[in-house]
């Protein structure tokens, strides 16, 4: 059988979507078992679910079925979506290398008032987590100082914690060069800038009254953070970032835009001495792989998408949906609960848009939703859970690093940003707000 005999899917089946079963047995199973959820490596899950995908449908041939599984490897948006990942990678290395981020946290922790630091915390975390585009390292560079500020505030390390992963995960979810952006915006087929600018009218308005709130139930007298005084060379260092955040507000290219980035962070790098011109190379050589894990399982995840489809399961996935949403709010709706639950077995925001991301995209074509609110929609739905989850990267991180005795719950307990995005997501799909990114 040859691929052109696979353009038209079959009808529907349930039976298609044993592969989806397999994965989640598979990992989330391993997963409790050694409890901890990075233990299993995501790509061999992956692998085991293809395997299984290509057992299915006996009537075509082993290798007319891994035609089809690479040919759904080759789709046009998965490919772009692995070149943007290599090149956030390049730019991301470059950019910590010739020591942007201690700049940018430096930069940010200078203007915070010594009464408000829960708040200010919060509101620089937003700040750095934007600027570089992932909450982990937000939390790495930010976790350590937020343990060391409890000191002088005298209060439970996991307020300043929850502030510290709640302003990393409003970065995750609106930065132009992060991970699920990137995902986002590919799966829906639609520019980075109007993805932002449908997602900053829920998303600020969140940010905002969960600052209100850190300020009303979480202010202490204590002292500011020490960091040393801010210099040009510093402001320098943060320019990349800056360029990069108001070229692509502009809808420049995003491939040019981080090519642009990552040659502007070298420049700056080189002239500041941070490395030599093989230390930038290295740098950006360094960045680009370490997407590969992300990159990998993007193009298993889109073969592994495209057999389903054929076999039927997406039909009837969506069938399933169908009989349970009406109108273009219940497809809103939908979207976003889907992805939340990929991503509470997968624990991991970039890989939940990747699976369902193409369903989404059929989900909003059925239902007139614009490509722009589905791709707001499932990055801040995926934000939203990876955030909350106590076996999440971000809570992880942040109890790994406080040097403190502290357990997730201690953090969970005062990460209010998720919950507060969460209502005003709710209630942005219940009122079609905003109404122009509702349309198509």
């Amino acid at each position: 059988m040859d691929i052109e005999d696979f353009s038209q899917d079959r009808e529907p089946r349930a039976k298609a979507l044993i592969p989806f079963g397999v994965f989640l047995v598979f990992y989330l199973g391993l997963s409790i078992a050694s409890g901890d959820f990075y233990k299993v490596p995501m790509p061999v899950a992956f692998l085991v679910a293809s395997a299984t995908a290509l057992v299915l449908n006996r009537k075509a041939s082993l290798k007319s079925k891994i035609e089809l599984f690479a040919h759904g490897m080759g789709n046009v948006d998965i490919m772009t979506m692995c070149l943007i990942f290599i090149l956030a990678g390049a730019f991301a290395s470059t950019a910590k290398a010739m020591g942007a981020v201690d700049a940018t946290v430096n930069l940010a922790l200078t203007f915070i008032p010594p009464n408000l630091l829960v708040g200010g915390l919060f509101l620089v975390a937003c700040f750095i987590s934007l600027s570089i585009g992932t909450s982990v390292g937000t939390v790495v560079a930010l976790a350590p100082i937020a343990a060391g500020v409890t000191q002088n505030l005298g209060i439970p390390i996991g307020v300043c914690l929850g502030a510290v992963v709640g302003g990393a995960m409003f970065g995750d979810n609106l930065s132009m060069i992060s991970d699920t952006t990137i995902a986002a915006t590919r799966t829906q087929q639609v520019e980075m800038n109007r993805k932002f600018y449908a997602n900053i009218k829920i998303v600020i308005p969140a940010a905002i009254l969960t600052i209100l709130l850190y300020l009303v139930f979480a202010t202490h007298a204590g002292t500011a953070p020490q960091v040393r005084p801010i210099t040009f060379i510093d402001c320098c260092k943060v320019a990349p970032y800056l360029a990069v955040l108001v070229l692509a507000l502009f809808g420049v290219n995003v491939m040019a835009l981080l090519m642009f980035g990552s040659v502007l962070a070298g420049t700056v790098g080189l002239l500041n001495g941070s490395f030599d011109f093989f230390g930038f190379l290295k740098g950006a050589g360094d960045g680009a792989l370490s997407m590969s894990e992300t990159l990998i399982v993007a193009l298993l995840a889109g073969g592994l998408l495209k057999v389903i489809r054929y076999n039927g399961g997406i039909g009837y996935l969506l069938g399933l949906i169908e009989r349970h949403i009406r109108g273009r709010r219940g497809g809103e709706f939908g979207i976003a609960l889907l992805v939340s639950a990929v991503n509470v077995f997968t624990a991991n925001n970039t890989v939940a848009i990747v699976i369902a991301g193409p369903i989404a995209r059929d989900i909003s074509e059925r239902y007139g939703i614009a490509p722009a609110r589905s791709a707001s929609i499932l990055d801040t739905s995926s934000c939203i859970v990876q955030g909350i989850l106590p076996y999440g990267a971000q809570v992880l991180a942040a109890v790994g690093l406080a040097g403190a005795a502290v357990s997730a719950f201690d953090v969970l307990a005062f990460l209010w940003y998720p919950y507060v995005l969460a209502f005003f997501l709710i209630l942005a799909i219940a009122l079609g707000f905003p109404r122009s990114a509702s349309r198509p």
